[in-house]
């Protein structure tokens, strides 16, 4: 067990760079949103071993058209590899981009708590718990939201909600908890 510290990433601060795989072989760089949106929504999800998270991304996936609708692409990203990955497809019924092999240095820049598996049957590799980062048109973090176990979400309807109320310019809606 080790004593290490996790280094948490705050609100309104640079988000890292990070670049992984897509399945199609594209390198994705997380925090540079596409498909015509000035920010970007990440999701980091334990892999393919995880039936909540799975249901997670699929639940996910129907809010995709009104994040975008808000100027919000998505990505959701794991530390599986390319075949857990591939594998995992079979449960999903997602839209939006996957990508894979986040190592464990990028998982630490991204302050993410890390687990080892309960045994070989769950997966071979240690894994991020979920973490999920809003990174606005400036590249910062508007929003960030990190567990230590697969139990503790934030709820979909209302993130995205909240996202549309603080991209609204009328709403002025600053970035929150920027006290450390």
């Amino acid at each position: 067990m080790s004593n290490d510290y996790t280094n948490k990433l705050h609100p309104g601060s640079v988000f890292p760079e990070i670049t992984v795989s897509s399945l199609a072989g594209d390198k994705v760089t997380l925090g540079k949103p596409t498909n015509g949106a000035d920010w970007q929504l990440v999701i980091v999800y334990r892999g393919r071993h995880c039936p909540l998270c799975t249901k997670y991304l699929n639940q996910l996936a129907s809010f995709k058209d009104s994040l975008l609708d808000s100027g919000v692409d998505l990505v959701a990203v794991s530390g599986d590899s390319k075949a857990q990955l591939q594998n995992h497809l079979e449960q999903l019924t997602v839209n939006f981009p996957l990508a894979y092999g986040l190592s464990v240095k990028q998982m630490t820049s991204l302050g993410l708590y890390i687990s080892d598996p309960r045994s070989a049957q769950e997966t071979d590799h240690v894994f991020a718990e979920p973490g999920l980062f809003v990174i606005n048109a400036q590249g910062t973090i508007q929003v960030v939201d990190i567990s230590n176990n697969p139990f503790v979400r934030p709820d979909l309807q209302t993130l995205v909600n909240g996202l549309a109320w603080i991209r609204n310019p009328a709403n002025n809606y600053p970035v929150r908890g920027m006290h450390r």
